[in-house]
């Protein structure tokens, strides 16, 4: 299956992969890390004698763009592995065991081996943060602690999928450059212009919803937990969530969290791009849990 739509938008997103991060702000590396999958990109920054954080994206986006307010102040804390998803808009590029039989746990007990990585905090951001509660929850002891951000713990696929029509649709549908920002600000928050008003972020989200085949994220299923499964949870991660998300912050989300007994915390002002309209409280949050 290919990835983007024609090699002209493939080539757009990656030269603006590139000027975004040209304004992290910070130095970084790049490489390519061999999995199961295929190869995986991972974007490193900070001290590699640092205490290691993991970073996951959401669905369709990637490392480039979702850390850019994030990883400088992280990186001076943490030794930071941004990591493309496999299948996914960046620049990992997986092989056809992926499409065939694709496990998450599988790929990022690939990645830490390949790192030689053999405890991490980890966070992410909307599926980013399913990925670090549900990794949390399979290899407990590879993982110290998890901040899933602008995440939630779904009931039913049901769930799953009406809210997330909800939240995309129809703006997802036609992507012009009028719809991502209308789309942006039925996202967002109040803090939306901290997205809006940066014109590489906004070319390059354009640039994904209109090139990048999103059926190749397919792979990346969202499992249905049981109350039971969720203990592991409790000490180890933290959920934060935007006041105004409209795909994490409905009373029944917020229910299976307080019935769990597990950590929470609403922020204030903010959207489903809850790192980029609060940068200074996200960045604040997750070096103040993982100390």
């Amino acid at each position: 299956m290919e990835r983007y739509k024609h090699p002209l938008g493939k080539q757009l997103i990656y030269d603006s992969y590139e000027l975004l991060l040209d304004s992290w702000g910070t130095k970084y590396e790049e490489r390519d890390v061999d999995t199961a999958y295929g190869l995986t990109h991972v974007i490193t920054a900070g001290d590699p004698q640092s205490p290691p954080l993991l970073l996951f994206h959401g669905t369709a986006d990637n490392s480039a763009m979702m850390w850019i307010y994030n990883v400088k102040v992280l990186s001076e804390k943490f030794y930071i592995i941004a990591v493309d998803a496999i299948g996914g808009s960046g620049k990992s590029e997986p092989n056809t065991h992926y499409y065939k039989s694709f496990n998450q746990v599988t790929w990022i007990d690939d990645l830490l081996s390949n790192l030689q990585i053999h405890a991490v905090n980890i966070c992410g951001v909307s599926y980013g943060a399913y990925l670090a509660y549900h990794y949390t929850m399979k290899r407990p002891m590879n993982v110290d602690k998890a901040v899933c951000l602008a995440g939630r713990i779904p009931s039913s696929q049901f769930e799953v999928i009406t809210k997330m029509m909800a939240a995309f649709f129809p703006e997802a549908l036609f992507p012009s450059e009028r719809n991502c920002k209308k789309l942006l600000r039925k996202l967002s928050g109040i803090n939306f212009s901290t997205f809006e008003d940066n014109d590489v972020l906004m070319k390059h989200w354009y640039y994904l919803l209109k090139h990048f085949n999103n059926k190749s994220m397919m792979q990346h299923k969202i499992e249905i937990n049981a109350d039971t499964e969720l203990s592991v949870l409790k000490d180890k991660a933290v959920f934060l969530i935007g006041q105004y998300d409209r795909l994490t912050n409905y009373p029944k989300a917020i229910k299976r969290l307080e019935d769990n007994k597990l950590n929470y915390k609403i922020i204030n002002n903010a959207g489903h791009a809850i790192n980029h309209e609060q940068a200074d409280v996200i960045n604040n949050e997750i070096i103040e849990f993982l100390a």
